[in-house]
């Protein structure tokens, strides 16, 4: 494996490529940590309303209690489902599938170097730096 991106042969269309699924990628993962805050943040305000069924218990409102209890707080997030499962299914099936093939294609493509486009633009820039000292 090569550690200098000047030495792959790419086109400037792979290239590009390259830091599109890149950056797609990057902003996958930024989407499971904010499904990540979702999925704790629902957890908290389940506490809460769970403080909440024995408080209504306590003040004699069982039945708005009941409510909580029995259709409320078992309910899932989505579709039935709880924010665990939607954490887990797109982690598990979708995230990880798209990691793999975005690895996949580097490897293939860029003999598995990362950010080939920001490694060109450093070498560039020192480049253009050190032209000017001289």
């Amino acid at each position: 494996m090569t550690s200098d991106p000047d030495d792959l042969e790419l086109t400037d269309a792979e290239a590009e490529a390259l830091h599109g699924m890149q950056l797609g990628t990057e902003h996958l993962h930024r989407a499971y940590g904010s499904l990540l805050e979702f999925h704790h943040e629902l957890g908290h305000a389940m506490d809460r309303m769970s403080d909440a069924e024995d408080a209504l218990r306590e003040a004699g409102h069982d039945e708005w209690a009941d409510a909580l209890r029995d259709d409320h707080l078992p309910a899932g997030a989505v579709s039935d489902q709880w924010t665990f499962e939607l954490v887990e299914e797109f982690s598990t099936e979708f995230l990880e599938e798209v990691d793999d093939f975005e690895t996949e294609v580097r490897d293939e493509l860029a003999d598995g170097i990362d950010h080939v486009t920001e490694r060109r633009q450093k070498r560039r820039l020192r480049e253009r730096s050190d032209d000017a000292d001289d």
